[in-house]
């Protein structure tokens, strides 16, 4: 299976502007700027790959916890997910990404702490996402709520 997303920009780095559109419509022709990227701390300016970043890790480890829950017999309620990127000037020069940290509230009738701490863990580890940011940190709080 492939899934596909469209970027436009024009102009240079600083003073450009482009648009995200993405193969389900979900987004379409979604603005996104240097200023929303490096500058605007609020998010209000746009969108950014770090951004988009963080919501497909949040939503590929919702969805590898729900299945490890079901497996258990144990299926969630609710699973609310945060990751929160961070991202800064490398060592090197330009940009990096160093880390995803993901923060979880979790719904979950008839599982004790020790198993579901276990499954948030495994999920962590084995969502398609975790796995292609192999190369940054990723963190887990997870809590029962």
């Amino acid at each position: 299976m492939k899934r596909r997303a469209n970027a436009l920009w024009k102009g240079s780095l600083s003073e450009g502007k482009g648009q995200l559109t993405t193969q389900s419509g979900a987004f379409e022709s979604v603005p996104y700027s240097f200023k929303g990227r490096f500058q605007d701390e609020s998010g209000q300016s746009g969108t950014n790959p770090e951004e988009l970043l963080a919501a497909a890790h949040a939503g590929c480890f919702a969805m590898q916890l729900s299945h490890f829950l079901a497996e258990n017999g144990t299926t969630a309620d609710t699973l609310e997910v945060q990751s929160e990127v961070t991202y800064g000037p490398a060592a090197g020069g330009g940009f990096e990404i160093t880390e995803s940290a993901l923060t979880l509230t979790a719904k979950v009738p008839g599982i004790d702490e020790a198993k579901f701490k276990e499954l948030a863990e495994k999920a962590k580890a084995g969502c398609p996402v975790s796995k292609a940011l192999g190369a940054i940190g990723i963190t887990l709080e997870a809590r029962l709520a």
